[in-house]
């Protein structure tokens, strides 16, 4: 019953917290400035052209009736047409989005592989030569922002050594994974910052399992030291490691804009910064909608792996 309460609680205040980011980007896209009935007729529009579309796309309604059939229409898995291409959005952002999600699961792979040999490593060993050197590694890495990572990136493997290219470009009508060269780049500047956090938490993860009763117990029946690693502590990082990966995919995951912007890879990002520029709202609050539902349900996940790795929440 406990857990049950403790789920429902945590879906009622995603609803809510998705809820607040809707009415956040509905009116932060109505101050923007500019006319989205004038970007999409041109700058030679008359006053009464303007006024025309404004009606045929019911702009001239009031912001709260508007707001209302958006969200309306939303929940229903329709998030309006673009004012400029006169399609859905839901068909516009299809391919951006799944772009973006290839992006983001292998970076996620990556950081799970690499944050966690880090965090082991170091956490096993606290306060050796080792842990102090792949502690201040991972230090200097999350304190580098993330556009400086990926320009050094950038000149080493692509400008002087030249075994990447520096822009992702993707032939027309084509997949990223039709050139997997051109995801290597923008990968590993997602992973860098993500594995060198993730493996701060790893190792601190660790240690604290490490010093857990079953262990000692352990260790005192004079259990190998890998058998002690492999049967009682390891089991015992899963649950928070995981959750602590699951709260990191949804960070990967807003994470890209950056990235797919100094690379030049046909992400959300792009469809939104064009969004902007176009003033063409419903794109805009589509993409925003989009994000903020992938980053709080992935902070839902992450909060369900909690409680089914806490005994405690589990079984009352």
């Amino acid at each position: 019953m406990r857990a049950l309460l403790f789920l429902a609680r945590r879906l009622l205040a995603a609803a809510g917290t998705l809820l607040a980011v809707s009415i956040v980007l509905f009116a932060g896209s109505e101050v923007l400035p500019g006319d989205a009935a004038a970007a999409s007729l041109g700058t030679n529009a008359t006053a009464e052209q303007t006024a025309a579309v404004r009606a045929e796309l019911g702009l001239d309604r009031p912001l709260a009736v508007r707001y209302a059939e958006w969200v309306g229409n939303a929940v229903r898995g329709d998030l309006g047409d673009s004012i400029v291409e006169r399609a859905p959005v839901t068909e516009i952002v299809a391919i951006p989005l799944a772009d973006t999600a290839l992006l983001t699961v292998l970076a996620a792979l990556a950081t799970i592989v690499l944050a966690t040999a880090i965090g082991l490593a170091a956490g096993l060993r606290p306060g050796s030569r080792l842990d102090r050197v792949l502690s201040s590694g991972a230090l200097v890495a999350v304190s580098v922002p993330q556009f400086v990572i990926a320009g050094l990136l950038v000149l080493l493997f692509s400008t002087v050594l030249g075994w990447f290219p520096a822009v992702s470009l993707i032939p027309a009508g084509g997949a990223p994974l039709d050139r997997p060269e051109i995801l290597v780049l923008p990968v590993a500047a997602l992973t860098i910052f993500a594995a060198a956090w993730a493996s701060r938490l790893i190792r601190a993860i660790v240690i604290d399992a490490d010093t857990a009763p079953n262990v000692e117990a352990a260790r005192l029946a004079g259990l190998p030291e890998s058998v002690v690693i492999r049967r009682h502590l390891l089991p015992a990082t899963v649950g928070p490691a995981a959750q602590a990966f699951a709260w990191l995919a949804s960070a990967l995951f807003g994470g890209t804009a950056v990235v797919e912007q100094i690379f030049n890879y046909p992400g959300l990002s792009e469809t939104l910064v064009s969004a902007v520029r176009h003033h063409d709202t419903p794109v805009l609050e589509g993409v925003g909608l989009l994000l903020a539902a992938i980053i709080i349900g992935s902070l839902v996940v992450a909060d369900l792996i909690g409680l089914l790795a806490n005994p405690k929440l589990r079984t009352a």
